[in-house]
């Protein structure tokens, strides 16, 4: 992967200071269970690989096996709403957590847990201007090359790429060059593959391992977009066991994690 710098890619502090205290923290509940346990949650696209990391993580420490249900936000907020039966739901914005709430179907209005990013991608071998930023990449787009990002009326990380594209002065992308992904994920594949030669995703997908020899990265300004905060939540009938994964999200050691896949700490 090549990753060119940002602008304002500052480098998160307290890093440091999370790491040195992971071995601090523990699960008194789930460290005292005595059969297998499951807890079943929905979240975001984005986070596939920082909560691989995470789950793989609390089941070395537990025991307890958390099972992710991952899409775009909107879709599994519309299915919480319909009866998805899962104890957490870990969402890529604030907006749909709070419907949640709206519905009267969370325990609390929960808690921001990560600051998300957005990264503009090109293939790996691509000879697109990636260098010298969003617009100068899509004016040196061809009349039928696609530009890829994730469904805005689904997806929070496309929400803030129709942002982008606006504060950046390119604006609308024409119907015929623009493929929308189902979530983010899916947004993020087409540029891998080279179904789309251009497009916009979370940094934490484009940095992550699985994906990153495919293609060549630029962090966004965290100002060409509205602060991509975002929040999770219990749902009514969650047990001790979801609990405590919840509080582990928020732990030193957790959000070390989601600092290294990209994130910025909660504010």
């Amino acid at each position: 992967m090549r990753v060119m710098a940002g602008t304002d890619f500052q480098p998160l502090r307290r890093f440091g200071l999370l790491a040195a205290m992971g071995a601090s923290w523990f699960v008194p509940w789930a460290a005292q269970a005595h059969s297998p346990v499951r807890i079943k949650i929905a979240a975001a696209s984005n986070l596939k690989f920082v909560l691989a990391d995470l789950t793989s993580q609390y089941r070395q420490q537990t025991g307890v096996q958390v099972d992710v249900n991952l899409g775009a936000s909107g879709n599994l907020a519309r299915q919480i709403l319909q009866g998805l039966p899962v104890a957490q739901f870990i969402s890529a914005d604030e907006v749909w957590v709070a419907e949640l709430v709206k519905a009267g179907t969370t325990v609390d209005a929960g808690q921001r847990y990560a600051t998300g990013r957005l990264a503009l991608i090109v293939p790996q071998n691509s000879a697109l201007p990636l260098a010298q930023g969003l617009a100068a990449v899509v004016r040196s787009m061809k009349p039928g090359d696609k530009f890829a990002i994730a469904n805005p009326a689904l997806a929070p990380y496309g929400v803030a790429a129709v942002q982008a594209l606006q504060r950046s002065g390119v604006g609308p992308l024409p119907a015929n060059q623009k493929v929308l992904g189902d979530h983010i994920g899916q947004a993020t594949q087409f540029v891998a593959t080279g179904a789309a030669q251009a497009g916009i995703t979370a940094l934490a997908l484009a940095q992550a391992p699985e994906i990153a020899p495919s293609l060549q990265v630029l962090p966004l300004a965290a100002d060409l977009h509205a602060p991509l905060h975002q929040r999770m939540v219990l749902l009514k009938g969650a047990g001790a066991a979801a609990a405590d994964w919840h509080r582990f999200l928020l732990s030193p050691p957790a959000q070390a994690v989601f600092v290294r896949h990209g994130y910025a700490l909660p504010q």
